[in-house]
């Protein structure tokens, strides 16, 4: 008899839980909003490593702490290289941040290998920790709808300043 109150209030509480969540999506479906998504970021580099494999590393850049599978680096047949804009600007198509480095290593020649390299590889092919001359987060990747006009735009009209500069 005391199993049977005892599963009423279970019932109760995931058929609640259940419920809320329903109402939330129905909430953000009829208001619009957006789940946030990745951030877009634009960059200079010091050196050409357009063709180079990025690795993030830790806040100290000590350790290695993202870095992508040999065929991360391909989406339907082509290389998942940055895209080229005005003013020696790159556009990140991979998931940079600040604490990003590059490798030796080109997405070709990655891209092409069976296994990930182990970490000590990956660290013994770090080009330089501290690649970046600009990095300019220009919020959600969502709220553009061509990326690279949209953004050369911006650059040749010289409003950059309008995205949060990270380095």
């Amino acid at each position: 008899m005391k199993i049977i109150p005892f599963l009423l209030m279970i019932s109760f509480i995931v058929g609640g839980c259940c419920s809320v969540n329903k109402k939330n999506e129905a909430d953000n479906s009829v208001k619009g909003t957006k789940t946030p998504g990745p951030s877009l970021y634009i960059y200079k580099t010091k050196a050409d490593y357009y063709n180079n494999v990025p690795v993030i590393m830790n806040d100290d850049k000590t350790e290695i702490i993202s870095y992508p599978h040999p065929s991360d680096l391909v989406v339907s047949g082509s290389l998942l290289l940055p895209t080229k804009l005005e003013n020696g600007y790159l556009l990140d198509n991979k998931g940079i941040n600040k604490n990003v480095v590059f490798l030796k290593i080109k997405y070709t020649e990655y891209s092409k290998l069976q296994d990930v390299p182990t970490l000590d590889e990956l660290k013994n092919l770090i080009i330089d920790k501290n690649p970046f001359l600009e990095l300019y987060d220009c919020g959600l990747r969502s709220n553009y709808k061509e990326p690279e006009t949209e953004l050369n735009s911006i650059i040749k009209q010289r409003k950059i300043d309008k995205f949060k500069r990270i380095i």
